[in-house]
């Protein structure tokens, strides 16, 4: 093979052991998995936000945002469920370019994959810790969500993987919700089919196991935008977007129907400011419909400290090195401006 084997690298159980919950912690994590449960159930009608930066560069300024997440949390609390992004595998599309924390720990150093394992399980915990938010993160890797299954309170299937059988029969195997977001091309058939394959039971190997999972009644869609034939963003948000989804669920006969609007990649056409208005526009329209108002449960949202995004190394402490993001204002006005609209 054309390939290095460098080092056999941990097994989740032994990082689980060096770096373990409290039973404190713990009750927060199973606390929060039930609430969130009962949105994507229907028993309750928040909300559900899920907004951070694109990608979690440095703990100190992801911890210093999803802190001032907390404060928010507490006005709004009664119309929204603020779930922290705190994504540490960076999908790119070209496959160049920085990776994200699991990869590089430090984003001017070159990749550990161990640093980046034992970094990303440090800040979700810290996350936990500090601010008694569990996080969401998008699971890029399959076989990786184990060192991580017992911290996040949300996952997300990208565009990329979304059609991928690995990522489909785990994600059978997740206790909490799984998002699969449209392909880039822009086919829902295929995203429905991902939450079909997610929400049954599947016999696969994963590590290196013979495993049966039990299926994930709380796989749903995530709605991001699409590229179309000639590479321009197009946006799949507008009201007809979201009856055409609601007629799918209806046919398909998939448990708990739902849906998070991605206000950024395509859907903004990657203009990070386009996401007030993108998620107003879902309200209004949650409004005139009541079948889409329970459809919709929430929105994913790039935001960080400080608006759009800059070069690695430029060193500017809380904007992201990767797809820009809505500043910290921004941000905060719109969570209230939502809580006053629904």
């Amino acid at each position: 093979m054309n390939m290095i084997f460098e080092r056999k690298l941990t097994i989740p159980k032994e990082v689980k052991e060096m770096y373990p919950l409290t039973n404190e912690l713990k009750s927060i994590v199973q606390r929060r998995k039930e609430e969130i449960s009962d949105i994507f159930t229907g028993k309750d009608d928040r909300l559900v936000l899920v907004i951070g930066p694109c990608s979690a560069d440095r703990d100190d300024s992801v911890i210093d945002y999803i802190s001032r997440l907390r404060e928010v949390q507490e006005k709004v609390k009664d119309k929204i469920y603020i779930i922290p992004r705190i994504y540490t595998n960076k999908p790119r599309t070209t496959g160049d370019g920085y990776k994200g924390m699991l990869h590089q720990p430090d984003p001017d150093q070159k990749p550990d994959m161990f640093k980046g394992i034992v970094a990303i399980r440090e800040l979700h915990i810290k996350a936990l810790s500090e601010t008694g938010f569990s996080c969401a993160d998008e699971m890029l890797y399959p076989e990786n969500y184990r060192y991580l299954d017992d911290v996040l309170a949300y996952v997300a299937i990208g565009a990329r993987s979304v059609e991928n059988q690995q990522h489909r029969l785990t994600a059978s195997g997740i206790e909490v919700p799984v998002g699969m977001k449209n392909p880039t091309g822009g086919d829902i058939s295929v995203m429905m089919n991902s939450i079909t394959a997610a929400q049954h039971k599947h016999t696969f190997i994963y590590r290196g196991w013979e495993v049966h999972s039990e299926g994930n009644p709380l796989a749903h869609a995530i709605l991001r935008g699409y590229v179309n034939k000639h590479g321009q963003s197009m946006p799949n948000y507008h009201y007809e977007d979201l009856y055409h989804l609601s007629e799918a669920y209806e046919k398909s006969g998939l448990m708990n129907p739902g849906v998070i609007i991605d206000t950024n990649h395509a859907n903004s056409g990657k203009n990070p400011f386009e996401q007030v208005r993108i998620a107003k526009e879902v309200i209004n329209s949650m409004n005139y419909n009541p079948a889409i108002k329970k459809l919709v449960k929430g929105f994913m949202i790039e935001s960080y400290i400080e608006d759009g995004a800059q070069k690695i190394g430029e060193g500017i402490y809380g904007k992201s090195i990767t797809d820009a993001c809505l500043g910290w204002e921004k941000s905060e006005k719109l969570i209230l401006d939502l809580a006053e609209l629904v």
